[in-house]
């Protein structure tokens, strides 16, 4: 019997396209391709295609594209009851404000710094330097809380269309990154956006609404949401959510 011909992962050169993860294959975790190349025009391929990058520092640029997704479809965002109370007590109190694409670079650096049971962080230099090309291009955005003029959390991402791809967050105040997601999520929805990217499956993820959908279905919302009309982020403005 002739053994099966054996798989290796794809090499993309510069000016080569990313595989099409619906045909391509890929490793069980989601491992499509490695390459060398970075830069906000090879990112905006990869959003458009259902593909981010996560890698160490000087390891190749590697490019996942995860079967199952996690996805938070905005109408199952889940408030927990101390979240409704916290959004509630940052309205009245007026000592909570929050911003939209204030300190956007930033917000990356905050959310590379070691976090407990953390080794290390996927948020290199060049990763900062891509995205910040993404954002300079308009397609990368920051949510930030602020608590007397202190930074307290915030988070950024990737929007395409009415596509929006969650990356990272952080807080330094209980609640406050979930208080930034919760304001973009209501403001997403008045902008006819349906869906947020989480990528991995995480219980906390889990516990605000999100859910692992097949890749298939993920891929079909990506190239639906992605060719409709954008908002204009600079006009569209943010505000602590309503509970």
């Amino acid at each position: 019997m002739t053994p099966a011909p054996r798989r290796t992962l794809a090499w993309v050169d510069p000016g080569d396209p990313l595989p099409d993860p619906s045909t391509a294959w890929t490793d069980p975790n989601g491992l499509l391709a490695a390459g060398a190349d970075l830069s906000g025009p090879r990112l905006l391929e990869a959003y458009r295609h259902g593909i981010f990058p996560w890698f160490s520092d000087g390891d190749p640029v590697l490019w996942w594209s995860p079967d199952p997704r996690m996805v938070l479809f905005l109408d199952e965002f889940k408030a927990s009851r101390s979240l409704v109370k916290t959004a509630r007590r940052t309205r009245r109190e007026g000592r909570w404000r929050i911003t939209l694409d204030a300190c956007f670079e930033r917000v990356m650096r905050e959310c590379a710094l070691p976090r407990a049971g953390r080794e290390g962080t996927w948020i290199t230099q060049g990763i900062v330097a891509a995205y910040g090309e993404l954002h300079r291009a308009g397609a990368a955005h920051s949510v930030e809380v602020w608590v007397d003029d202190a930074l307290a959390g915030g988070l950024y991402g990737v929007s395409i269309g009415r596509m929006f791809f969650g990356e990272s967050m952080f807080t330094r105040v209980p609640d406050a990154s979930k208080i930034a997601l919760f304001a973009l999520v209501q403001r997403l929805r008045r902008h006819g956006f349906r869906v947020i990217d989480c990528q991995q499956n995480t219980r906390h993820l889990a516990s605000l609404g999100a859910r692992a959908i097949p890749r298939e279905s993920f891929l079909l919302q990506v190239a639906d949401l992605v060719r409709q009309p954008g908002p204009d982020w600079r006009a569209m403005g943010i505000d602590l959510p309503d509970a």
